[in-house]
């Protein structure tokens, strides 16, 4: 049995438990997942009498190529048209969900107006519930996607950064991922030094990367569709002494969150591991976001490790662990690792050195 045909599977069996007859997946990410059709325009129907991908003419022959456990059909670009006809060995009445967070209003309305013999029953989160722990193939994909990142930030700390245009950098970031083997960057890489560190997403300027300061470096590759997500801080020549204290207080909370992303805390917990840290070393009011996501196939998906974050961390998921802090004006300091949560000690998958606290 494929991967896809076994979350098929698992889709199913929770679809049963909802009282559903089948669902309609439009979020494009929810369909490759399910089916591993990569394509720009598609439906799929999940259901335990009929499971179909309905795309148009421009996917024919790579979606059967692609499709695993699902009856492929080619339809118009709008793709309405052939659904009702997908559809027709389920019986009158029956209730199909529909992704509420993917349709728009006007959507929804068409979908349900061709679909009318049917009830159609808005949900959310259905196939994201699913995606949230990862099975084995997803796994080795995280590992390689992190090891491709890993191997680009080799190739680019090789060489120097001081004097370097901060644009300049981002960009050999992205040829060193292709040149390593990733599909595409999971994200365009933020490259920012001195004050410019201080901006959390930071954009990568033409401003030269000065000496005696911190270099913020935030990167990722996508490999057969999953992302990592790394980010290292290089320390540059001598920093000022509220820099150097920053790494140290930032390096100490991202240590003591490594070490508890296990299974059974809490994500709002882990956020607290590294967000208490940090308020031991009088920084507190500097570290803003939180300590954490969920990665896959996107590069930000569930479960978010913040504060507010309710769900609880389980064996399969992979997050990040990514404390920052952030002196507006002086600069800023984020170490992240993308970490793979197992029965045991957590498995670290970016192993691009982080650099040890100044002296």
């Amino acid at each position: 049995m494929s991967a896809e045909a076994a979350r098929q599977r698992r889709l199913l069996e929770r679809l049963e438990g909802d009282g559903l007859d089948g669902l309609l997946v439009s979020d494009l990410t929810n369909v490759r997942y399910l089916t591993g059709y990569v394509g720009s325009n598609a439906i799929a129907l999940i259901s335990d009498r009929t499971s179909s991908l309905i795309t148009d003419s421009r996917y024919a022959v790579s979606a059967r190529e692609q499709a695993q456990g699902v009856d492929v059909a080619i339809g118009r670009r709008e793709l309405l048209g052939e659904l009702a006809g997908v559809m027709e060995k389920l019986s009158d009445g029956a209730r199909i969900g529909v992704e509420a967070d993917d349709l728009t209003l006007s959507r929804h309305e068409r979908i349900s107006t061709a679909l009318e013999r049917f009830a159609i029953v808005p949900t959310t989160g259905v196939v994201e519930d699913l995606r949230v722990v990862k099975d084995d193939a997803e796994l080795d994909a995280l590992r390689t996607s992190a090891a491709i990142t890993d191997e680009a930030l080799r190739v680019v700390a090789a060489g120097e950064f001081v004097g370097r245009v901060e644009r300049e950098v981002a960009w050999e970031i992205e040829h060193a991922l292709r040149e390593a083997g990733a599909e595409r960057a999971s994200f365009d890489a933020i490259v920012a030094a001195g004050p410019r560190g201080a901006r959390p997403h930071a954009v990568p300027s033409d401003e030269l990367i000065p000496d005696d300061t911190l270099l913020v470096v935030d990167m990722g590759a996508v490999w057969q569709g999953y992302c990592s997500d790394m980010t290292r801080t290089f320390v540059l020549g001598s920093p000022p002494p509220d820099l150097v204290e920053a790494y140290r207080v930032c390096h100490r909370a991202q240590q003591a969150a490594l070490a508890q992303a296990r299974p059974g805390i809490e994500a709002s917990a882990l956020d607290a591991v590294a967000r208490d840290e940090i308020d031991r070393g009088g920084m507190g009011e500097a570290f803003g976001h939180g300590v954490g996501h969920g990665v896959g196939l996107d590069v930000h998906e569930r479960p978010g490790v913040r504060s507010e974050g309710r769900e609880t961390i389980r064996a399969g998921m992979a997050i990040t662990i990514e404390p920052g802090i952030y002196l507006e004006g002086v600069g800023g300091v984020r170490i992240e690792d993308l970490v793979l949560v197992t029965d045991g000690a957590p498995e670290v998958i970016s192993k691009f050195p982080i650099a040890d606290p100044p002296a």
